[in-house]
């Protein structure tokens, strides 16, 4: 009787005994593990190779770049003779990081400020050739990037803007906006509107609804727009190429190119290698701390609907 009684409580208590799972279910839990694991090894690899062909010439690079060369700063022993070298490059490394990083900067503030707007405008907003507008600010990407800048060289030079960084920093911002208004459009359609209807009801104005409810709503897509904007401006050569003659207003990626032929044509490959290092690290480290927003910047708008 106590049996049945300790029985009776346990079912009654809608318990059972740690051992009372029967053991062909463990077998179909191990054998469903043992067959995930084999379905994504697959997966694991042809990541992993991937990723070992991309860090692959950046890994080299940055060990080359502290090896010994003949024919540059750093001959004998492992150091940081190529880093000297270009540190020591006509204005000095710190200018030329200084020019990128006004230009980078001054571009991803225009670009984010224009684009939020502009996205904005295109998502709500109702006005005659909405549409033909939309199509043809997406127009400049059929456009060639290189047809365009000796006539924006042209007109800069009529408005005073020549040889200068602000200059630089406009142009890379109008090859930027079409790309940037499109994502910051997708991503304000992704947000229902009965968010900022409701904002209006309880009192808030148009911009207030803006800077309040969907700002923080379209945040992932900003960080998009201002990660891609960065890295190509910190990035590009040809504008600054076209654009920029005084050898103090280069930017970083023109002064490494100038300083592989810098004595008698002779190319400098451990000083070039250390400015590719130094022109990667801010856009790893950016895109590492970012990639989270920046994935989702990417998806919003993909699930509306």
């Amino acid at each position: 009787m106590a049996v049945d009684s300790r029985s009776t409580s346990t079912a009654a208590a809608g318990g059972a005994p740690p051992s009372s799972a029967p053991p062909y279910r463990r077998r179909d839990v191990r054998r469903v593990s043992i067959g995930g694991i084999a379905l994504r090894t697959p997966y694991w690899v042809f990541t992993g190779a991937l990723a070992l062909i991309f860090l692959a010439p950046l890994v080299w690079t940055a060990v080359a770049s502290f090896s010994p060369q003949a024919g540059t700063n750093q001959v004998d022993g492992w150091g940081f003779g190529n880093y000297r070298t270009l540190a020591e490059y006509q204005a000095g490394i710190w200018r030329y990081l200084f020019n990128s990083a006004f230009v980078s900067l001054l571009t991803v503030a225009l670009t984010l400020t224009i684009s939020f707007f502009g996205g904005y405008a295109f998502a709500r907003f109702r006005f005659p050739g909405k549409n033909v507008l939309f199509l043809l600010t997406l127009a400049i990407l059929m456009v060639p990037y290189a047809t365009l800048l000796i006539p924006l060289y042209v007109l800069l030079n009529e408005v005073g803007l020549e040889n200068s960084l602000v200059g630089v920093a406009l142009v890379l911002t109008m090859f930027q906006l079409p790309f940037s208004t499109f994502l910051m459009r997708i991503s304000f359609e992704a947000v229902p509107r009965e968010l900022d209807e409701a904002a209006t009801v309880d009192g808030c104005s148009s911009f207030g609804a803006l800077w309040r409810v969907l700002l923080p709503a379209v945040k992932p897509g900003l960080v998009t727009v201002g990660l891609f904007a960065f890295l190509t401006a910190w990035n590009d050569f040809f504008a600054p190429l076209i654009l920029i003659n005084d050898t103090e207003k280069m930017t970083l990626p023109l002064a490494v190119s100038n300083l592989r032929g810098q004595v008698q044509g002779v190319v400098d490959y451990g000083a070039t290698e250390a400015g590719v290092v130094v022109l990667a690290l801010p856009c790893m480290v950016l895109f590492l701390l970012l990639q989270r927003h920046y994935v989702r910047g990417f998806m919003s708008g993909a699930l509306k609907g």
